[in-house]
């Protein structure tokens, strides 16, 4: 059985992301599949896609084919984050 061409790994700035929302009240669960967050909040349920931002000499984060797909197909909610605060923003939380 050989490796999937995208193995699972976590971004760098994810752990920053899960606790700026935890901090806030809001549930965490890492789900990797579809999208790397599962989180509630409020009665309701948001899907994140976390990414590294993209700096100077790096490419940034990238949709996998398998990502790209579930965005383009998934009616419900669903957002791409960089940061702590994109994070705070996509569940409805002002800072």
């Amino acid at each position: 059985m050989s490796m999937p061409k995208y193995a699972a790994k976590s971004d760098r700035n994810q752990a920053l992301i899960i606790e700026a929302l935890q901090r806030c009240g809001c549930d965490v669960q890492y789900i990797r599949r579809p999208t790397d967050l599962l989180v509630g909040r409020a009665g309701k349920n948001f899907l994140l896609e976390v990414k590294v931002p993209k700096a100077k000499g790096e490419r940034g984060g990238r949709l996998t084919p398998e990502q790209e797909g579930f965005f383009a197909s998934w009616r419900g909610q669903k957002a791409i984050v960089e940061t702590p605060l994109d994070a705070l923003r996509a569940v409805g939380l002002e800072i």
